[in-house]
């Protein structure tokens, strides 16, 4: 067990396009996306412990611990890993809730992947994406640290190299539920299953953008506004919408024009996981 104190970056993502396929029996959504990380999202500083103790700290005003998905993460961890092991874990959060950032998946991911370290349990970055999809869809690719094209309900990826561009981030004073979004009865739930030639040459778009415009009104104004400047969509099924810049300054200019009514940052789409890329160092450190 490595017990000194480390920091970890739980990157955002983006859903360059999302398209709903299909829905299976069980009522959940067949889809085809396409994740890219930010260079952006919080830290975890964790510190193991020999004990079965795990800490979270600050605590999250609503969600008891055992809700919480870090702490879920890491019991399922130790769990697998029949181990007798806790931490002590520290988020400093700067990614909204219910924004479509995937905050919630990267915390989880991120502790998988931290653990999996500091325990020493040496378990394969398939075992953990196993125990991550059990947490959430999104889990697993943040788990395996390279933007992916997905398919299924999110856990079918296969590896995607696309353009690193800049990115203006903006979400209005709204949370969406999921559910929400999902269960409406006009959701596009039908779109052709295409190879990811055909979606990479074609114009990006996401299905839920039209419900989520409809319901929130806040996100539609935020998307007007944000399409003056730039081709410009929502991410996921949050409140959270983007637009695409081809350099810093541009994304950056446009930022500091926004509304009073709108919270953003400026980030770059990154392929490799600032997770991966942490990970790399800690290991070199130890070695």
């Amino acid at each position: 067990m490595i017990t000194h104190t480390t920091s970890w970056p739980a990157p955002a993502k983006l859903n360059l396009f999302l398209y709903i396929t299909g829905q299976r029996p069980d009522g959940y959504h067949e889809l085809q996306t396409l994740f890219q990380f930010l260079d952006y999202g919080d830290t975890l500083t964790i510190t193991a412990r020999a004990d079965n103790q795990i800490t979270l700290s600050p605590a999250i005003e609503g969600v008891p611990l055992a809700q919480n998905l870090i702490y879920r993460a890491a019991d399922a961890l130790r769990k697998k890993a029949g181990l007798q092991a806790g931490a002590d874990i520290n988020i400093q959060k700067i990614l909204p809730m219910g924004g479509g950032l995937g905050g919630g998946s990267s915390n989880a991911a991120t502790t998988l992947v931290a653990l999996n370290y500091l325990w020493q349990t040496g378990l394969s970055a398939d075992e953990l994406a196993e125990i991550g999809l059990a947490l959430g869809a999104d889990v697993p690719v943040f788990v395996r640290g390279f933007s992916a094209f997905a398919e299924g309900i999110g856990e079918k990826l296969q590896p995607a190299q696309p353009e690193e561009k800049w990115y203006l981030v903006a979400k209005p004073d709204v949370a969406i539920a999921t559910a929400d979004i999902f269960t409406a009865t006009d959701l596009t739930r039908n779109t052709p299953i295409r190879p990811l030639s055909v979606l990479l040459a074609g114009n990006y778009e996401n299905d839920c953008e039209k419900i989520v415009r409809r319901i929130y009104p806040e996100v539609d104004k935020a998307l007007s506004w944000l399409l003056e400047y730039a081709p410009s969509r929502l991410t996921g099924t949050g409140a959270c919408v983007f637009a695409e810049f081809s350099s810093q300054q541009a994304a950056t200019a446009t930022l500091k024009k926004l509304p009073d009514w709108l919270q953003g940052f400026v980030a770059k789409g990154v392929n490799h996981s600032p997770l991966m890329t942490a990970l790399s160092g800690h290991t070199a450190e130890s070695q």
